[in-house]
């Protein structure tokens, strides 16, 4: 018999949570309000968000104690990926069309992301000092994984798998095989992972693309999208930080990031070869 799961969709993609027992509407109710305040703070995708307060108008933002972990963990990607990586891409990606009202049509050619000096931080202050556009969306979600996971715990769901579209979060004593999927083909898979007590966090640039070559993983240095590696998949004890090097991956040669991180990984190249981790704990299809 298969476990009990409780889907829904929240953040603009389809969640799945899998727990011994079904949860309990008190239980459910308290996963909602994780995911809907983090969407009030880091959503660029909503005019009542903090993000978007930021974008108006410079000033100190007192953000949720959990953001100095999420900018740090940025801080460390920027540094390895020399700048690829930052949560000063928002207006980049606006400009290429992936902007609050999906308008997928370009505003003109690429734009670099906003300069660091644009924002200073104090832990989880954020000192703006002129109006700038975070997208978090690298590291974010699979932040927003771990919380719902604390807030299982906390409820005294101790075993539990939390998917959210793709960024899977799995804790209990039995690992949790997983696919990874083919770019492109939903059906088939190019190899197959097993997650102990960990997360697993995919990315592809057919994920979110558009136009001719347009997708949502950009070089943040220039603003245009990469186009070396097509997929990217990276396994560490959080979802924030395995989030985070998916992105990283596609902008920076893995053993620098695994100098910084302990983790593996399944970096997928445009002409088909494929880079791993020898502890990867899985196997790759031939």
């Amino acid at each position: 018999m298969r476990p009990p799961e409780t889907t829904f969709d929240a953040i603009g993609t389809r969640w799945r949570i899998t727990t011994p027992e079904p949860l309990a509407d008190r239980v459910l109710a308290r996963v909602h309000a994780v995911i809907d305040a983090y969407d009030r703070t880091w959503s660029r995708f909503r005019d009542d968000s903090v993000v978007a307060a930021m974008a108006r108008e410079p000033g100190t933002y007192v953000l949720p104690v959990h953001a100095a972990a999420l900018l740090d963990h940025y801080d460390v990607l920027t540094a390895c990926t020399d700048g690829a990586v930052t949560p000063l891409v928002g207006r980049s990606l606006e400009r290429l069309g992936y902007d609050a009202a999906y308008s997928l049509q370009p505003a003109g050619d690429p734009v670099p992301a906003a300069a660091p000096a644009a924002v200073s931080r104090d832990g989880h202050v954020l000192h703006v000092h002129e109006p700038v556009l975070l997208d978090v969306g690298a590291a974010g979600k699979g932040q927003l994984v771990d919380l719902v996971g604390a807030e299982l715990i906390a409820c005294g769901v101790g075993t539990h798998t939390v998917d959210a579209g793709g960024d899977v979060l799995h804790r209990g004593p039995t690992p949790l095989r997983v696919a990874l999927q083919q770019p492109g083909d939903p059906t088939r898979a190019i190899g197959v992972v097993e997650v102990r007590d960990g997360a697993v966090c995919g990315s592809a640039v057919d994920r979110r693309t558009w136009g001719d070559g347009l997708h949502h993983v950009l070089d943040a240095r220039t603003g245009s999208p990469v186009r070396d590696v097509v997929a990217t998949w990276a396994l560490a004890p959080t979802a924030m930080v395995a989030d985070g090097l998916a992105t990283a991956l596609f902008l920076a040669d893995p053993d620098r990031l695994q100098a910084r991180y302990a983790h593996t990984y399944v970096q997928l190249h445009a002409d088909g070869h494929a880079r791993y981790a020898l502890a990867l704990p899985g196997e790759l299809c031939a």
